[in-house]
């Protein structure tokens, strides 16, 4: 008789569009668009006013407005954040240029998924937000004639 093996069965993954309202519970952002990018290994989203400032007990924190007083979501917030990293990214021209990179949570259709995400000006960028491959792999599959699929669901679920 053959042993059969025990699969964990693999969680299904879901479609997004090539771009998706997303939530950003932490941050005090809700539906904000963001563009889906497999080309871009780091997912970002954009800050004005990033530096880094060192306390009277002698922590480095950074400190950032987040989005900046153009965009319609704007909330004022200066937000600091004493875990993070500099990292070397790559931009959207290829350039290398490094950037703070912080964890936080991003929510996609019900799902809130804790990430990194690089801050960066992106006020010359149509969309606030970029959703890249690390954050993608495993959990999503892209389908780049369809967008805005978690809002869509979103409106479903509250119908139901």
């Amino acid at each position: 008789m053959r042993e059969e093996k025990l699969h964990k069965p693999k969680p299904e993954k879901l479609l997004i569009g090539r771009r998706e309202l997303v939530s950003f519970p932490e941050l005090d952002i809700e539906e904000i668009e963001a563009k889906v990018d497999t080309g871009a290994y780091t997912s970002a989203i954009h800050c004005s006013d990033i530096h880094e400032e060192v306390r009277p007990d002698g922590t480095k924190v950074i400190c950032l407005d987040l989005l900046d007083p153009s965009h319609l979501q704007y909330n004022h917030k200066k937000l600091t954040f004493a875990e993070y990293n500099l990292r070397e990214i790559k931009s959207s021209i290829g350039e290398k240029q490094e950037r703070y990179v912080i964890r936080t949570r991003i929510k996609i259709f019900d799902e809130e998924i804790e990430a990194e995400f690089s801050l960066s000006d992106r006020s010359d960028m149509k969309y606030p937000v970029l959703i890249g491959r690390t954050l993608l792999k495993g959990r999503f599959i892209v389908d780049v004639a369809k967008k805005n699929l978690a809002h869509k669901y979103k409106i479903k679920q509250k119908q139901k």
